[in-house]
């Protein structure tokens, strides 16, 4: 997985922090600094008019110039602690959107489409059809002259339209299209600047349409093109949004509780627009809602793009009370097919616990999880249910992505209007309850266009887990994973901050960033509000160090403040739930024949002469299979992927 650093990596760079900080001092030290004490601190060197200015104009034009210059100086000095401050510095400013009412944002003014004579229902006029659509709307009761609006409709069928409605003339509603120059990487950029170094980040401009104040209808359709049918709402085509977006805004503008809105597209609208549980008849190209308006305003209140952070809010904590019914809201994570994550698991509630947070814990487990190790999943504060693995049909047998489609099933937790699923590999260091307040689905990026799925807010459905078990074999995960897979039928989502999904990872072997990150591992307080754990786990560690030093190829994600503040949650546990984190004697001998290889090669880190102190090195998680020593006398193999918990 690739991650951008807070506030630090340029899109497909492997620059980090440093990138950020060398930029702010170039602009506090640099020429631009000469530039601007010269040119503003001494209003002598400005060019001077033809009549020398009054003394007085001179002292005043170099007093505004200096505070000028003082104040970039504090912005600049405050974006280079931005990341180390308490706070959560997101920015406050309400997002606003222009009025799409406003004069200089219309192409042509809303009109309606007239025909003279007498029109009645069916062929009542000759030569005009029935509208294409009419066929799904026979069930929901829209009366005799519905109200109707429509977008991206063209004149022939808005005819029919008005034939339906008995006379009444639809609505239709021009539409300004985007900046034809813009890409779906200008709404999903790779990196925005999350603290706001260099200014707070803003989405292109997206229009919608002008609906006046007073307009009402029953009945919303649209148009919406589609280039590929055959995945379920993943196409990213920037047009195709702004319909889709457009649509649900006329809706949401122009009813009340709950408006009809036939979508009319070869695609299936996306799942977190259009969700699939207000979905009321199917046929086709012919896509019938009933939406609910509420929800709708709430996800239309949001970026149009993961170009702009989601939570636009200074202190999300204090939100916390305003997420809805916090019994139908969960906090839930997953330990199948590899039993050595149970410890994490067990450590990752009690973080969660520690930070405050009153949510429920729901564990998924499948059948390889020992009783014993789901009674210590209980008493650590997991409902736990089991359930059946679902298999990746294009994983191969026994690599660490055959049974990750398995994700699918936090769908069917549907007695919780809302869940924040997390990795058992996460550390929460900060109370984290805001993110409920949120939609599906919101997360922090990934690479490219992505998101990562370590730390996910989902409302689940039944309907949109069949769509996920129905799209398996016609839609392509990039990387062949469930987050790949997700990406595809989640292409509209919505940016968390870094903070609440932090990876440990360092791009570089750069000692800014070694410094900066090192100090947000081991803040005290802490800035950061989870911390993600990759290369190998904490648990399969000695707790003297990280053993990422031990492998050269996970140098990148070695860190032993991380490492130790791991350590320091684990220790907070009872000692009956330690007990689930002893370390197996194979995973012992893996340790030391790694150090010894580390030894051999004469790593300059020199954490191989380290001498282990675990009290776990004496204690026996396989009785009757305790001689770690001997078995590496025997040692012949590389050590087994269950010693190892690598898997990022």
């Amino acid at each position: 997985m690739r991650a951008a650093v807070v506030g630090s990596r340029l899109p497909r760079t492997a620059s980090t922090i440093s990138d950020v900080e060398s930029r702010k001092e170039h602009h506090r030290s640099g020429p631009w600094r000469e530039r601007w004490t010269s040119i503003f601190a001494d209003p002598r060197k400005l060019k001077q008019p033809h009549k020398r200015p009054q003394r007085a104009f001179i002292l005043a034009l170099g007093l505004v110039a200096s505070l000028f210059l003082l104040a970039r100086v504090c912005m600049c000095t405050q974006s280079l602690f931005g990341l180390l401050g308490a706070k959560h510095r997101v920015s406050t400013r309400p997002r606003v959107r222009p009025d799409p009412c406003s004069v200089e944002l219309l192409d042509t003014a809303s009109e309606e489409f007239l025909v003279g004579g007498s029109l009645s229902g069916g062929e009542g006029v000759k030569g005009v059809k029935q509208p294409q659509g009419v066929s799904v709307l026979e069930s929901i009761g829209l009366g005799q002259k519905p109200r109707i609006g429509l977008l991206n409709i063209d004149r022939e069928e808005a005819l029919r339209w008005q034939q339906y409605a008995h006379g009444r003339p639809p609505l239709s509603f021009p539409l300004a299209r985007v900046n034809q120059s813009l890409g779906w990487s200008d709404f999903y950029p790779e990196w925005i600047d999350e603290e706001e170094i260099f200014g707070t980040p803003e989405c292109p401009f997206m229009p919608f349409p002008c609906v006046h104040p007073g307009t009402e209808l029953d009945l919303v359709i649209a148009r919406i093109p589609c280039q590929n049918s055959i995945e379920s709402g993943g196409e990213r085509n920037v047009e195709r949004l702004q319909l889709l977006l457009s649509a649900a805004n006329i809706a949401t503008q122009a009813g009340n509780e709950a408006m009809h809105v036939l979508i009319v597209s070869e695609c299936r609208p996306p799942l977190n627009i259009f969700p699939c549980g207000e979905l009321l008849e199917h046929r086709e190209s012919l896509w019938l809602y009933r939406v609910n308006l509420a929800n709708m305003r709430s996800r239309l209140a949001l970026p149009v793009g993961s170009c702009e952070l989601s939570l636009s809010i200074n202190w999300p904590e204090q939100l916390a009370a305003k997420t809805g019914n916090e019994r139908r809201q969960a906090y839930v994570s997953m330990v199948h097919t590899d039993s050595s994550y149970v410890c994490g698991a067990i450590v990752l509630a009690h973080s969660i616990r520690l930070s405050g947070s009153t949510r429920d814990l729901v564990m998924l487990v499948d059948a390889s999880i020992h009783p014993d190790q789901r009674q210590g999943l209980e008493e650590a504060g997991w409902k736990v249910r089991v359930i059946e693995r679902i298999r990746n049909p294009y994983a191969e047998k026994d690599r660490y992505n055959e049974w990750n489609y398995s994700k699918f099933r936090l769908w069917q937790l549907t007695e919780y209007d809302k869940i924040v699923f997390i990795d058992s590999d996460l550390l929460v260091l900060r109370n984290i309850d805001f993110l409920f307040q949120l939609p599906e689905i919101s997360a922090t990026g990934n690479d490219v266009h992505r998101f990562n799925s370590g730390v996910m807010v989902i409302e689940p459905s039944n309907c949109t887990f069949q769509i996920l078990m129905d799209q398996i074999l016609e839609t392509t995960s990039y990387n062949g994973g469930d987050q790949g897979y997700l990406n595809e039928i989640f292409p509209w989502w919505h940016r968390l901050p870094k903070r609440v999904n932090f990876l440990k990872h360092f791009w570089s072997n750069d000692t800014e960033e070694l410094t900066t990150k090192t100090e947000l591992f081991s803040a005290d307080p802490p800035v950061l509000y989870v911390l993600h754990y990759l290369g190998m786990k904490p648990w399969v560690c000695f707790r003297d160090y990280d053993c990422n030093w031990n492998l050269e190829e996970q140098h990148k994600y070695a860190s032993d403040l991380a490492h130790a503040t791991w350590y320091r949650i684990h220790d907070s546990m009872p000692v009956t739930l330690q007990r689930q984190c002893w370390l197996k004697t194979l995973t012992k001998a893996a340790r030391e024949v790694e150090r010894r290889q580390a030894e051999a090669d004469n790593y300059s880190d020199e954490h191989w002469k380290i001498k282990i102190k675990d009290p776990r090195l004496k204690q026996c998680a396989t009785p009757g299979n305790c001689d770690w020593q001997d078995m590496i006398l025997h040692w012949d193999v590389s050590p087994s992927k269950n010693t190892t918990a690598s898997a990022s």
